[in-house]
């Protein structure tokens, strides 16, 4: 039998011979690279995702320990006494803090006591109640801390407050008044305040 001869000299082919080796060893190098590069690429996912649950538990418990912190605070005002606004039915007589709520903002009116104890002269034009009255516009992020900064004179029924939808806000806004004042009334029950829901007007 004939032994097959090249055409290209033996340097040519041992150059592809080592140059397919190099390709070889090349990739086999390339290839562990590659997985470790992915390793730690889910290292870094799951270090980011057990990172992310733990600030999340973190801020959950601050924010139970504030909640509690609030609750605390407006447990010193007294529970409401029903009989002392069982009757009232106007927004205007209303005496405990008064809720409006609309599509961005709250506004809390408040009337506040009566610094001179004596009945004379009462509700007249000398001591009108609405001189007493003052209302704030608030975020509502900011209305557990306005609650508490509130005199306990200003709590004339006890721990009750009126919410009711802004009587202003336009039919567009309607929806979003209404998840506002849902939002209130979940926050203000998580303060253990309790809530007199007036219908708007």
């Amino acid at each position: 039998m004939k032994r097959q001869t090249s055409c290209y000299p033996v340097q040519v082919i041992l150059r592809g011979k080592i140059k397919a080796f190099a390709a070889v060893a090349l990739l086999l190098g390339v290839a562990p690279a590659a997985c470790h590069k992915e390793e730690q690429a889910v290292e870094g996912v799951a270090l980011t995702a057990v990172s992310a649950e733990r600030k999340a538990q973190a801020d959950a418990q601050n924010a139970a320990a504030e909640r509690d912190r609030q609750r605390t605070a407006l447990a010193a005002i007294p529970l409401p006494t029903k009989s002392l606004y069982v009757d009232v039915h106007e927004p205007g007589l209303w005496a405990n803090p008064f809720l409006s709520v609309d599509a961005d903002t709250l506004n809390l009116r408040i009337t506040m006591a009566d610094a001179n104890p004596s009945p004379i002269g009462q509700g007249t034009m000398l001591r009108p109640a609405g001189a007493r009255r003052q209302e704030v516009e608030l975020h509502p992020g900011d209305l557990a801390e306005a609650l508490i900064a509130l005199p306990a004179g200003a709590w004339h029924y006890g721990r009750v407050i009126a919410v009711a939808e802004s009587p202003v806000a336009s039919k567009k806004d309607r929806p979003k008044v209404r998840r506002n004042v849902e939002a209130a009334l979940k926050q203000l029950s998580d303060l253990g305040v309790v809530v007199e829901e007036w219908p708007a007007r």
